[in-house]
């Protein structure tokens, strides 16, 4: 037995010896270094104000400057907040895209442009109703320049002739009308008297006028030679004013081409070119309609000025007083 115990001491004695507790070791939980560990935050880098134009803030601040954030976690300023400085736009000398001290403000116009494209066209549009007008009845045409500038003795005769033509002079009379309408409405914008009417409403309403007052004009000769059984004769001064119509309805057709399309001095020097022409067609216009009736019938120059002041200057004076105030209540 004791042979047995001691080899069981040599073989198995180290390892009986070796334990020194039976008690289980303490098993320690791993450290959470995320919690541990401390996290150190570097300070933010300052950030220039940012200055914000003026135009794009409400109308009581000049300008809105942002401050810098003092952390990466604070939210962004807003225009609501209390605490937001309205500094001038003239005395900040710093920014992200600028640096100066003295800036100049400019002041831009929006300049709308307007082209005269519909101009363009109508005149283009009288220019091809009058070349029809003179290459389809020449003959007409050239005769009512003869006896308009009475260059020929047969003045009778070429005027019964173009009586007996009233297409052309239906014709004419509305090229007169139209030229007319179209020159009275670019004078009266030259002269700024209907800046804030609209031009072709302009033009209807000269047009339209031309229409009234040559129309009342016929119909008071026509019923005037009626009563005092002058017929003839009221017909040869109508003839007389409705021929230089005509004249004058192609007498204005350049002027209306510069007045249209020119500005500066050549407009200027149109505008008044034209006046003159027409002023000086109807003075020749009463020279002819006082020989003429002269030759019919006994009248003096006294009579027929007393006709040209009720029946020429009064109705005149009269529209342009209408027309004035008419003018001056649409603007």
């Amino acid at each position: 037995m004791k042979y047995l115990f001691l080899i069981l001491t040599v073989f198995f004695g180290e390892k009986l010896f070796a334990q020194d507790s039976v008690v289980p070791p303490v098993i320690t939980p791993p450290v959470d270094t995320a919690v541990a560990t401390p996290v150190i935050r570097k300070p933010p880098k300052p950030r220039k104000p940012v200055v914000v134009p003026q135009d794009t803030v409400a109308a009581t601040a000049d300008t809105l400057t942002l401050q810098p954030e003092p952390d990466h976690t604070t939210r962004p300023l807003l225009l609501s907040d209390t605490n937001i400085v309205f500094p001038s736009w003239k005395n900040a000398d710093t920014g992200p895209f600028f640096r100066f001290t003295d800036p100049l403000e400019y002041s831009i116009t929006l300049k709308q442009w307007e082209g005269k494209e519909a101009i363009f066209y109508s005149m283009i549009a009288l220019l091809l109703f009058f070349a029809l007008i003179k290459n389809g009845f020449y003959r007409y045409v050239q005769d009512l320049f003869r006896i308009f500038l009475r260059t020929t003795v047969k003045q009778r005769q070429i005027r019964d002739q173009m009586l007996q033509s009233p297409l052309p002079s239906l014709l004419l009379n509305i090229f007169f009308i139209f030229s007319g309408g179209m020159f009275l409405a670019l004078m009266l914008q030259y002269y700024g008297l209907a800046a804030e009417i609209n031009f072709w409403l302009l033009f209807v309403y000269c047009a339209l006028g031309l229409v009234g007052i040559y129309g009342i004009k016929y119909l008071s000769l026509k019923l005037l030679g009626w009563i005092f059984q002058v017929s003839d004769v009221i017909d040869g001064y109508i003839f007389i004013v409705f021929t230089t119509n005509k004249v004058i309805g192609m007498a204005v057709m350049p002027f209306l081409v510069m007045l249209a399309f020119t500005y500066g001095l050549i407009n200027v020097i149109a505008m008044n070119l034209s006046i003159m022409v027409v002023i000086a067609l109807y003075a020749y216009r009463f020279f002819l309609s006082y020989v003429s009736l002269r030759r019919q019938i006994s009248i003096s120059f006294f009579h027929f000025f007393l006709y040209l002041c009720a029946f020429e200057v009064i109705p005149l004076l009269l529209i342009n007083k209408l027309l004035f105030r008419f003018l001056g209540e649409t603007s």
